[in-house]
């Protein structure tokens, strides 16, 4: 068996029309033999665990586990857990995030020379204006409430050294679980690298939380309370 170096995880919660097409893509990005991709059937109710099982066979690089318990953070934690790789981290599976931008931040770490200091987070680009006002608000107030400066927060990948996982406690099984890596990075004093990806829209299927106004507070709200708790603990 080929020792893996990095390994990638990819929750997906009823992304059973998008799966194929990832695998698809992922197939023509991923040239090397050290790299694993986990894709978490995270208690989707569609068809994403069967369509899992039958396509994860054909792909060499990939493997899925299903978790009962919905939850972004829930999948990645799963995830993470079971990483063989020394480098790991997370993409999403709507294929709003090229699997292109994995090979990117792999080059970035190589360039590095696979410095365990470093932190590996894209920046979106062509959102849509209002959804990059709110990331930008949400931005400026988590900047201001830690003290340090944070934007897009919620931008994807993120690839990291295990060993920084290994110094985690108690983190988020929601969305905030990208403020709670983003932020452990800066208080570990790591080297984050941000590089530019594009953002376009879904190719399938609806956003399990942005699906208007209300679901945007409700994402505020979550991120706020999880905020309190984590500088109550600092």
């Amino acid at each position: 068996m080929n020792k893996i170096k990095f390994s990638i995880i990819i929750p997906c919660y009823n992304e059973g029309e998008n799966i194929p097409l990832l695998l698809q893509r992922l197939d023509k990005a991923i040239k090397s033999n050290d790299i694993e991709v986990i894709l978490i059937n995270n208690a989707s109710t569609d068809n994403s665990r069967l369509v899992l099982k039958t396509l994860i066979p054909k792909h060499k690089f990939a493997r899925t586990i299903n978790t009962e318990q919905k939850g972004y953070g829930v999948a990645i934690l799963s995830g993470l857990k079971i990483a063989r790789g020394e480098f790991i981290g997370w993409t999403h599976a709507d294929l709003q995030t090229d699997p292109k931008d994995l090979v990117k931040a792999i080059k970035i770490i190589a360039e590095k020379n696979f410095s365990k200091s470093i932190y590996i987070k894209g920046n979106r680009k062509g959102r849509l204006l209002f959804d990059q006002l709110f990331t930008t608000v949400m931005g400026i107030f988590e900047s201001l409430y830690f003290g340090t400066f944070f934007y897009d927060i919620n931008a994807q990948p993120n690839i990291f050294h295990i060993s920084f996982f290994r110094k985690w406690k108690n983190p988020p099984n929601d969305f905030s679980i990208d403020l709670y890596a983003y932020y452990m990075a800066k208080r570990e004093k790591l080297e984050i690298v941000r590089f530019p990806v594009r953002f376009p829209n879904r190719m399938h299927g609806e956003s399990s939380w942005n699906t208007g106004i209300l679901s945007k507070w409700k994402f505020i709200k979550r991120t706020l309370d999880f905020s309190l708790k984590l500088k109550r603990t600092l």
